[in-house]
């Protein structure tokens, strides 16, 4: 192994690193949905191997609930978008 090709991974801009895996992968999600699909159930299999069961009953209520306040604010706001 090359002493300076490590000593050049370690001092590598990280912060910039990790904006370009971000972009990397949001376009990808924005160009085929199907890579968003794939990236949701890889992480729920992992999030079920982690931590089974997962999502417990008393965690998909919450969800739900978090949803259904989501929507009932979309409704309340509608109407300003509906004017423009």
């Amino acid at each position: 192994m090359d002493s300076r090709e490590t000593h050049a991974y370690v001092q590598r801009d990280w912060q910039d690193a990790a904006g370009s895996k971000a972009t990397y992968w949001a376009d990808c999600f924005r160009q085929d949905w199907r890579t968003t699909w794939n990236a949701a159930q890889s992480l729920l299999t992992h999030a079920r191997l982690v931590r089974s069961p997962f999502p417990t009953d008393q965690e998909r209520d919450l969800d739900f609930g978090a949803h259904l306040s989501l929507l009932a604010q979309l409704d309340r706001a509608a109407h300003a978008f509906a004017r423009r």
